[in-house]
């Protein structure tokens, strides 16, 4: 995962706009792509107002098992009852030609299935992250759409947010010196009905659902890729929720230049999500850094003085998703490969089962 940056300036330039003018990007005409959505939950309700507010997208059809819930929604985003699928009917969607792209919106341990089964039916694929359960999914996802001549983007929406690349940019122009040590973490206290503590659905507890944003940001942050992983994985409350997922995990990672990153997750307790960046000249920190909106980067280094940085930023939700949606279909019409292929979701799958084994989890 390498950015230039020029690629870093001009995505941050994109990002800013469209956050500051949705209503005008709506208004705007062109090619648009068209979306089905594939599970009609929260996080997708909150893709498709993104889409509502794009300048090159739309919402074409719905995919869902609550057929009452997906007419409702089809009315509100203009999609023709003919577009309403079934999980059962989901294959016939190939024939359907307002339909130029897929989003994954379900639980994880279904994105491969229905990943795979786009792809087959020709259609492009913006799957949520975590990719899938574990890396044998990741592969087989990556095979199908690369056989079908299909793009497969992993929907990592920091990649595109302006606060998280402006402290790409940060440290990149050497602003904060030589970084030596990074602190990440996200984490809240989990509902006991929620899905996620099914390991079956969700592949794993707290590290694969938000821990994967510290990992990936570490990632991201330093340009490197880590050599090694130190981790410890605990239960504190034994109230019923951990029987199938971990409740609390830290790991260490060591990068090839040696920087240190130390992260934390955890399903048993709500911290804002953050990462702390420590360099030779002065260090920055992003807080909230991975949340939907009101992001905030502050810090100070020396350099021709001392210098303060004070960065809110005011965009509100659903500005990253409508940047990530407008992102993937500038690179389906314009054959373009996204900067989050399935590689880069196959790559912190591949990281998250050395963690876990690190930890003495079982993967």
């Amino acid at each position: 995962m390498t950015w230039t940056r020029r690629e870093v300036a001009k995505l941050g330039a994109l990002g800013f706009a469209a956050c500051a003018v949705p209503s005008l990007a709506a208004q705007t005409t062109g090619p648009q792509t068209g979306y089905a959505i594939i599970g009609l939950g929260r996080i997708a309700a909150i893709f498709m107002a993104g889409v509502r507010n794009s300048s090159n997208s739309k919402v074409t059809a719905l995919v869902s098992g609550h057929r009452d819930k997906a007419l409702r929604i089809a009315a509100d985003y203009g999609v023709p009852e003919s577009s309403i699928y079934s999980y059962e009917e989901f294959d016939s969607i190939a024939s359907n030609k307002s339909v130029d792209a897929v989003y994954v919106a379900l639980p994880n341990g279904m994105h491969a299935e229905y990943t795979i089964r786009a792809a087959k039916a020709g259609k492009h694929v913006l799957c949520e992250k975590p990719m899938a359960n574990n890396v044998a999914e990741c592969e087989a996802m990556i095979a199908a759409c690369k056989s079908a001549g299909v793009k497969l983007m992993i929907a990592y929406r920091c990649h595109l947010e302006p606060t998280n690349l402006r402290a790409i940019e940060l440290i990149r122009s050497g602003a904060i010196g030589q970084v030596q040590a990074i602190e990440s973490g996200y984490g809240f206290n989990i509902s006991p009905t929620d899905w996620r503590l099914q390991k079956k659905m969700a592949g794993g507890g707290p590290l694969v659902d938000v821990g994967i944003y510290a990992l990936n940001a570490t990632r991201y942050l330093t340009g490197e890729e880590p050599v090694s992983f130190t981790a410890i994985a605990s239960v504190i409350d034994h109230d019923g929720r951990f029987k199938e997922v971990e409740e609390n995990v830290s790991w260490t990672t060591r990068f090839p230049s040696g920087i240190v990153a130390a992260c934390n997750t955890t399903y048993g307790g709500q911290f804002t999500s953050f990462y702390r960046v420590h360099g030779s000249k002065g260090s920055i920190e992003a807080s909230p850094a991975f949340d939907y909106d009101r992001l905030h980067l502050t810090g100070a280094y020396f350099g021709n003085g001392f210098n303060h940085i004070d960065e809110p930023n005011p965009a509100r939700n659903p500005y990253q998703f409508q940047a990530e949606a407008e992102y993937f279909s500038n690179c389906v019409q314009n054959g373009i490969e996204p900067k989050t292929p399935g590689e880069e979701g196959l790559r912190d799958m591949r990281y998250i089962a050395e963690i876990y084994r690190a930890a003495g989890v079982a993967v």
